[in-house]
């Protein structure tokens, strides 16, 4: 399985693969960093936490946020899945609104944001994405404030990060949380690794990923519940035994 998230953050779900039998190796999308100016982004992030509802987009901006200022808010607290509600959780904000569906859209269905006229709302994470939540909360009359106090750069690749993948030929999967992360990463490989990976079944966290990779020209799309570790091995999981059970289907039918 080809780890595609940022340097450093795959280490947990490399060794779940590899406790079930799997062979994991990185090859990350992006590497994280702080933004430049931590004077400028602490006191935006200070605006942020002041607001009547905070939004924390990833476990990455609580991470960044925690380092830059301790995480103390009177506001509703929201996060768009478990994994970031858990980080909330480790810095002492349990209070944490998730919605069902892990992204943008739902969020925005959630009920304690469809009435925000007049209110404050601070958006908490990186440059990048659709801004969707800040047009959208905007467009429904509140004043919202974005904290950009990490940014997703390209990872730097080398041969030790391409040979594994030239090398597998075991079936190979490939989890994917970012959409910004797979562009880095599709153009950042040489055309033989990005072949290898394109040729394996992607598996998406998201409706918009799954685009995403169909666009990219992934042999096989799946989708995983969420950007969850358990959830992107169940997925995988399940997968792969179908695949088995069909190579054993065919077997015994010829």
């Amino acid at each position: 399985m080809a780890i595609t998230r940022p340097v450093g953050t795959g280490i947990a779900l490399s060794r779940r693969v590899r406790a079930l039998g799997g062979i994991a190796f990185a090859l990350p999308g992006s590497r994280l960093r702080a933004s430049e100016n931590p004077q400028t982004t602490r006191t935006v992030l200070h605006e942020a936490l002041h607001c009547d509802f905070v939004i924390f987009t990833s476990p990455a901006a609580v991470r960044f946020a925690a380092k830059l200022s301790p995480l103390r808010t009177r506001g509703r607290v929201f996060a768009p899945g478990a994994g970031t509600a858990a980080a909330l959780k480790r810095r002492g904000l349990n209070d944490t609104q998730i919605p069902v569906r892990a992204d943008s859209e739902g969020m925005l269905a959630l009920p304690e944001l469809q009435q925000v006229r007049g209110l404050t709302v601070g958006i908490v994470g990186a440059p990048g994405g659709r801004g969707l939540l800040q047009k959208e909360l905007a467009a429904r009359g509140a004043c919202v404030t974005v904290a950009h106090i990490y940014e997703r750069v390209a990872a730097r690749f080398d041969r030790r990060h391409f040979e594994p993948l030239l090398r597998s030929r075991s079936a190979l999967y490939v989890p994917l949380s970012s959409v910004e992360a797979l562009r880095h990463l599709l153009k950042a490989l040489p055309p033989a690794p990005r072949r290898k990976l394109l040729a394996g079944t992607a598996i998406a966290s998201s409706a918009r990923l799954q685009r995403a990779a169909k666009d990219a020209g992934f042999a096989r799309v799946l989708r995983a519940a969420s950007a969850l570790d358990d959830d992107l091995i169940a997925a995988i999981v399940a997968a792969h035994g179908r695949a088995e059970a069909a190579v054993c289907s065919g077997a015994l039918s010829g």
